[in-house]
């Protein structure tokens, strides 16, 4: 074997319906995953029992991930990648440790705009960024865009995290698409001067500090709001109660959306058992579990979402192609940079 860690045994939580994938000969393929092991291993144990093949599983951080299949080149063992947001699938693409695998069958899965147009990766759940509200402070009535962010009113009443989280990079790099780099770069120095305090933190960190009343809005992905609500911690629970979502530019573009993704890694030994493994993630079984258990949205068409995402509605989503938002990362970025973004 070529990983040092293997997968053994079975997770309690397991799909309540079987998947529809070919029986295969025992054998195995090598997953790198930026998702956390509770959020992956579950779904790689049912791959296992219906299929046979063998899951080794590798989790670490998303840049730890992309630097260690750098170093390693043709003598990876990873068959798979899976990784968070559209900017980092697009960043291993560049780095060329991926390969435009993805089947016709696996593309029609999914809408075109959550796959690489280049075949290198596909979305596996989708995740809006969206604005979140004090109830007690703010009227929904206020709110309108992203871009309406930057208005005086707003002054000293916005959290957000810092310039180096990836999801704000690529909220940026999709005004850039729509907007246009000028535009944008205007917006950037408007929001920059609305924070109420210096960006720190995570997403459920800038959720906190409006249920402390630090500010009164935030801009956060809506999968962090359900796991504060189904949080053990009383704290967490209560801080998301104070809180609201609403759905930005539904009059225009539709609210901004990312996917966690996966593809298949360049020096890949087991393509074919790679390919089996993104067919089943792509289930509607796997997606609902996604939807249940990460309060993601699926993003094969037809799969129920979970009570928590009903709760929240339904909202128009912006249809940009996510290839975009990591052509556009670079540009973003010198764009916050010179708005004082930090």
């Amino acid at each position: 074997m070529k990983f040092s860690r293997m997968i053994t045994g079975c997770l309690a939580v397991a799909l309540a319906l079987p998947l529809n994938v070919a029986t295969a000969s025992a054998e195995e393929v090598n997953v790198y995953s930026a998702r956390k092991e509770q959020l992956i291993k579950p779904l790689l144990d049912e791959f296992s029992r219906e299929t046979g093949i063998e899951v080794n599983l590798i989790t670490s951080k998303a840049d730890a991930l992309l630097k260690r299949l750098e170093t390693e080149g043709e003598s990876s063992p990873a068959d798979v990648l899976v990784t968070t947001d559209a900017g980092r699938l697009h960043r291993a693409k560049e780095a060329g440790v991926l390969q435009p695998a993805m089947t016709e069958a696996l593309q029609s899965k999914l809408p075109v705009n959550l796959q690489d147009k280049d075949n290198y990766w596909v979305g596996l759940t989708t995740r809006a960024r969206v604005i979140v509200y004090a109830k007690d402070r703010v009227n929904p009535a206020e709110l309108s865009t992203y871009e309406a962010l930057a208005d005086d009113k707003w002054r000293n009443r916005i959290c957000i995290r810092s310039s180096n989280n990836i999801y704000n990079q690529s909220l940026v790099a999709s005004m850039i698409a729509h907007r246009g780099a000028d535009a944008t770069e205007e917006w950037a120095k408007g929001l920059v001067k609305n924070m109420a305090r210096k960006p720190a933190g995570g997403d459920r960190d800038q959720i906190k500090a409006v249920a402390a009343g630090q500010c009164d809005v935030a801009v956060v992905n809506t999968y962090y709001l359900g796991k504060m609500i189904h949080s053990p911690d009383a704290a967490q629970q209560d801080a998301a109660d104070q809180v609201a979502i609403f759905w930005p530019n539904q009059s225009d573009r539709g609210t901004h959306v990312n996917v966690s993704g996966i593809a298949v890694t360049k020096a890949a030994d087991n393509k074919d058992n790679a390919l089996k493994l993104i067919e089943f993630m792509l289930s509607k079984n796997a997606q609902k579990w996604y939807a249940e258990v990460n309060h993601e949205y699926p993003v094969v068409e037809g799969v129920a979402w979970s009570d928590t995402l009903k709760d929240w509605g339904q909202f128009e989503s912006d249809a940009l192609n996510l290839s975009r938002l990591g052509e556009l990362n670079t540009q973003a970025l010198r764009i916050m940079d010179r708005a004082g973004w930090r």
